[in-house]
């Protein structure tokens, strides 16, 4: 059965529901799977979770699921770069779970290798600890985090054939790998589907055992933040 679909809508056919969880790959506008998240918009499904590094900014990537109002919790590491995400935080309009990057990156790693938690340093004696269970391991306090289990993943990627192993570029890689693996069900968008065999075994940076479907299509690639210096 062919996991390639010929746009981004029909790949998500069937998938979505009001309230999910969804995984997102993607660093700032870098890896972002745009194609899907504009479909997701576009399909109006609301009251979403979304666990991602970040929310894009205000009028692209994820932010634009947060201009229409469909997020109801995210669960991120940064929040910087999105004046209506601090805006909808700040007056109560959004739930939002902190997680230091590392740990994010750790929780959804742990989703997709189906362990349901586990103890970590990081955040201890903070707010990001209120709540948690605590264990002392060898004199050093722990506390523990629970793995991350989407309803789906959204991930971009550079170069995929068509069984989905496939290939980020450069810094696209980020959260995406783990963010793939989290997901009961990943639909992956790419720049180019070859056929198999036609990439290197040794350099596939997720397999195809992960990701359920395909679509192809152009990316915008913004730049985030454009600082040049005076003529």
């Amino acid at each position: 059965m062919s996991k390639i679909y010929g746009s981004a809508a029909e790949a998500l056919d069937g998938l979505l529901q009001d309230g999910m969880l969804i995984a997102a790959g993607g660093f700032g506008l870098c890896g972002i799977p745009e194609l899907l998240i504009d479909a997701i918009q576009k399909s109006g499904v609301k009251d979403l979770t979304v666990a991602s590094n970040n929310a894009g900014v205000d009028d692209f990537g994820l932010g634009l699921l947060l201009q229409s109002r469909q997020v109801k919790r995210m669960m991120s590491s940064y929040v910087g770069e999105n004046k209506e995400f601090m805006r909808q935080y700040l007056g109560g309009e959004l739930e939002l779970e902190f997680n230091p990057q590392g740990t994010l990156a750790e929780r959804m790693r742990a989703g997709g290798a189906g362990i349901p938690g586990f103890y970590t340093k990081t955040g201890v004696g903070t707010q990001i600890a209120e709540g948690k269970e605590h264990k002392d391991f060898d004199g050093e306090t722990y506390i523990l985090e629970r793995g991350i289990f989407a309803d789906i993943s959204i991930v971009k990627a550079w170069k995929a054939d068509e069984t989905g192993n496939c290939i980020f570029r450069k810094t696209a890689r980020n959260f995406n790998p783990p963010a793939a693996m989290c997901g009961k069900t990943c639909i992956m968008e790419v720049e180019e589907i070859v056929k198999p065999g036609e990439l290197d075994p040794d350099h596939i940076h997720l397999p195809g055992i992960y990701v359920h479907r395909l679509i192809q299509g152009e990316h915008e690639k913004r730049i985030e933040q454009r600082t040049v210096r005076e003529a």
